[in-house]
C-alpha cells in the first residue's frame, strides 16, 4: 500500500518540463496590425513632413515587398514551434564580433548585506560554500524536475532556460559562436558535476559529487581553502580567462591556437566548459550599503577579468570581505530565470541564518585539481594586451546601484498603480527634462507563455507619454490635466506590456521580415533604411535600455545599448525602488548620477500629482 500511495503521490506533483511539449508555439502578428504600431511608435521622434513620408514607406512596404516576406514567415512559422528562436540567438547574440563580456554580459550584487551577511572580512570562503551549497542544491532539484513552474496568473510559462543556468557556456567562433549545453534531468542521463575554481590567474576544478553524495559546506569550505592558501602562497598564474573578454574573432582565433599548441588544452577547455558553474575568488572588498550597490555592481560586472570565465551561463563572484555578485553571459537565458535562482538560494540562506547547521564531518574527498594550461610567449603577450584593452574600456563606465526608498510597491498598488508603468514614466519623464527630448527606449517584455518564448520589445516612449511629459514641464498646465495625461500614459503602456507578452509586439515581426529578405538573397526594404527606424531605436539603436528585474531583493543590470545610452534596470520592492543606472564617462551629454538623481525626483513628483489629486 505504501509504495502505490507514494507513487500516486508522486505523479501527482508536477515536473518541472512537463508541460514543454503544449505550449503553444509563438505566433506570427497580422502585418497590418504590426505596421500600424510601428508607426505609432515613431511618431514622437518626427515631424508632420518626415511622419508623412514614412507613413508613405510603410504603405508601400505592407502593399508591396512586406506582403510577400510576411507570407514567407507564415511559411517558416508552420514548421517550427518557435520562428524566431534560432534566428534571435543568431543575430542578437552569437553573430556579434564586439566583446560581448562587457558589452552583454549581466551582473547583479548579492542583498545578503541587507540581512545576513554584512561586508566583513574574513568571511569570503565560509559564505561561498554555504552560497555554493544552496546553488548546487538548486541544480539537483533541476535533475530531478522539482523546481517549481513558473506561471503568469493561469498561463504555464516556458521552463527551458533553466537548463542552461548549469554546464553551459558559449564557444567563440570565428564567424559566430556556438553554445555548448551538456545539463541533463535525472531521467535524461548523466550530466557533468565538477566545478571551475578561478583564482589569482590560476584554474581548478573538484567535484561537486562523492560516492553519490553531494558535497557539504564544510566539504566545500576544505577545497576553497586548500585553493586559496596555495593561490596566496605561490606565484600568481597567467590568468588566461581573461582572453574571453576579447572581441569574439579575436578569442577564437586565440582559443584555436591554444589547442594547436597542446592538444591537452582542448580538454582542459572542455572542462571548464562542462562545468557546473565557475566559482570566482576575487581579492576587491567593494564598499557597499542598503542603499548603494554601486561598487558591487561595477566590479560584478566590469571587475578583474582573470577570475571570471566571460562565456560561462553563471559565474558566481565572491569578494574578500564576503560580498558577492552574479555574473552571466546573456544568450543562453534572460535575467529573470537567474533570479529565480537566486531568490531560492537567499532564501534557504535566510531561513538558515546564513549558517550550515548540518554536520561538520569532512569526508575523505580527493583535493581540488588545478588546470594547467601549456602557454607560450605568445599567449602571455595576448593576455596581457587583452587585460590592457579591457581595463581601458571598462575605466570608461559610469554606473550607479541607489535604493529610493520613500515608498515602492504597496504604495503604488495602493494608489492602484502598476508599479512597472510608474517607474517606465518616471524615466521617460527624467530623460525628458535632463535631456530636452523623448528618449526611444526599449524595456523588456516576457515572451514565455510559448514555446522557448523569450522576450519582446515594449517602446515606452509613446506618444501619450511625450504629451504627458511636456504637460509637467509646462508650468501653465492644471494639475486635473497632467493626471489625466498621466492616467492616458499609464493605460497606453499596460495595453502595450499585455500585447507584448501576448506575441502581439512588432519588433521580432519586423526583425522575421528583415531575415526572411536577407535570406532570400533580396535588397534591404525601404522601411529599415528610412530614418525614422533608426532615430526610433530600431536596429539597436535605442538611447534608453531597461528591463524590470522583478519584485525581489536581485537586482542586475547590462550596459547601455548605444555610445550615447543609458542602461536603466530596477527591481521593485514593497518599501522601495533599486535602480541601476549606467552610462559612458567618454559621452559628455549622458551622465548616469545625474539621470538616476531625476528619476528619483520623478517618483515623488508622480506621487505629489496622485495626492493632489485627492485634494
Amino acid at each position: 500500500v505504501c509504495i502505490m500511495e507514494k507513487q500516486v503521490l508522486e505523479s501527482s506533483e508536477e515536473r518541472t518540463f512537463q508541460y514543454q511539449d503544449s505550449l503553444p508555439s509563438l505566433p506570427v502578428p497580422p502585418l497590418n496590425e504590426s505596421l500600424s504600431k510601428y508607426l505609432d511608435a515613431v511618431k514622437p521622434f518626427l515631424n508632420q513632413e518626415e511622419y508623412q513620408r514614412t507613413e508613405n514607406i510603410v504603405k508601400n512596404f505592407e502593399n508591396g515587398i512586406g506582403k510577400e516576406l510576411h507570407q514567407k514567415l507564415l511559411e517558416r512559422a508552420k514548421t517550427r514551434r518557435n520562428w524566431l528562436e534560432d534566428w534571435w540567438l543568431n543575430v542578437a547574440y552569437l553573430d556579434l564580433r564586439i566583446s560581448t563580456q562587457i558589452h552583454c554580459n549581466m551582473a547583479g550584487p548579492g542583498p545578503y548585506i541587507e540581512h545576513c551577511w554584512p561586508p566583513k572580512e574574513g568571511t569570503q570562503i565560509e559564505r561561498a560554500s554555504v552560497n555554493i551549497w544552496h546553488t548546487l542544491k538548486y541544480w539537483d532539484l533541476l535533475r530531478t524536475e522539482k523546481v517549481a513552474i513558473e506561471r503568469s496568473g493561469d498561463a504555464v510559462l516556458d521552463m527551458n532556460q533553466f537548463r542552461m543556468l548549469f554546464c553551459t557556456c558559449k564557444v567563440p567562433g570565428v564567424t559566430r559562436d556556438s553554445i555548448g549545453s551538456y545539463f541533463k534531468t535525472e531521467t535524461e542521463g548523466e550530466c557533468p558535476s565538477h566545478l571551475i575554481v578561478l583564482c589569482r590567474g590560476r584554474v581548478f576544478a573538484f567535484d561537486a559529487i562523492h560516492e553519490g553524495g553531494m558535497v557539504t559546506p564544510p566539504e566545500i569550505f576544505r577545497q576553497l581553502t586548500y585553493i586559496q592558501k596555495r593561490c596566496h602562497s605561490e606565484p600568481d598564474g597567467p590568468g588566461l580567462a581573461a582572453l574571453t573578454s576579447n572581441e569574439r574573432t579575436k578569442w577564437a582565433e586565440l582559443r584555436e591556437y591554444l589547442i594547436d599548441l597542446d592538444p591537452k588544452n582542448l580538454t582542459l577547455l572542455e572542462k571548464i566548459q562542462r562545468s557546473l558553474f565557475v566559482v570566482c575568488l576575487d581579492d576587491s572588498s567593494p564598499h557597499a550599503t542598503p542603499e548603494d550597490y554601486s561598487e558591487i555592481t561595477r566590479l560584478g560586472l566590469t571587475g578583474d577579468p582573470t577570475v571570471r570565465w566571460g562565456d560561462k551561463s553563471y559565474n558566481s563572484i565572491f569578494f574578500s570581505n564576503g560580498t558577492c555578485s552574479a555574473f552571466c553571459d546573456h544568450s543562453p537565458f534572460d535575467g529573470m530565470t537567474l533570479i529565480t535562482m537566486l531568490s531560492y538560494a537567499e532564501k534557504k540562506v535566510i531561513e538558515n541564518e546564513g549558517r550550515w547547521k548540518g554536520s561538520d564531518k569532512v569526508r575523505d574527498i580527493p583535493w581540488p585539481e588545478e588546470l594547467v594550461f601549456t602557454v607560450d610567449q605568445k599567449i602571455i603577450n595576448e593576455i596581457g594586451r587583452t587585460k590592457e584593452l579591457y581595463y581601458k574600456k571598462v575605466s570608461d563606465l559610469q554606473l550607479v546601484n541607489y535604493a529610493f526608498t520613500s515608498f515602492g510597491k504597496a504604495l503604488m498598488k495602493k494608489k492602484k498603480l502598476h508599479p512597472d508603468t510608474f517607474v517606465q514614466l518616471a524615466l521617460q519623464l527624467a530623460y525628458y527634462k535632463c535631456h530636452g527630448r523623448p528618449g526611444c527606449c526599449y524595456e523588456t517584455a516576457m515572451t514565455r507563455r510559448f514555446y522557448h518564448g523569450r522576450t519582446e520589445t515594449i517602446r515606452p516612449c509613446t506618444m501619450e507619454a511625450v504629451e504627458w511629459c511636456k504637460s509637467m514641464l509646462d508650468p501653465s498646465d492644471s494639475t486635473y490635466r497632467r493626471l489625466q495625461l498621466m492616467h492616458q500614459a499609464f493605460a497606453k503602456h499596460n495595453k502595450m506590456r499585455k500585447e507584448c507578452e501576448n506575441g502581439k509586439g512588432f519588433d521580432r515581426h519586423l526583425l522575421g521580415l528583415l531575415l526572411i529578405a536577407q535570406e532570400q538573397g533580396l535588397p534591404v526594404p525601404e522601411l529599415y533604411m528610412d530614418n525614422a527606424f533608426t532615430v526610433s531605436g530600431g536596429g539597436g539603436n535605442f538611447i534608453l535600455s531597461t528591463s524590470l528585474t522583478g519584485y525581489t531583493r536581485f537586482n542586475g543590470s547590462v550596459l547601455p545599448m548605444v555610445h550615447h545610452g543609458y542602461g536603466f534596470f530596477y527591481a521593485i520592492r514593497d518599501d522601495r525602488i533599486v535602480t541601476t543606472c549606467s552610462s559612458w564617462k567618454s559621452c559628455p551629454e549622458t551622465d548616469a548620477e545625474m539621470l538616476c538623481r531625476a528619476v528619483f525626483q520623478c517618483f515623488q513628483d508622480m506621487l505629489q500629482l496622485t495626492v493632489a489629486a485627492q485634494l
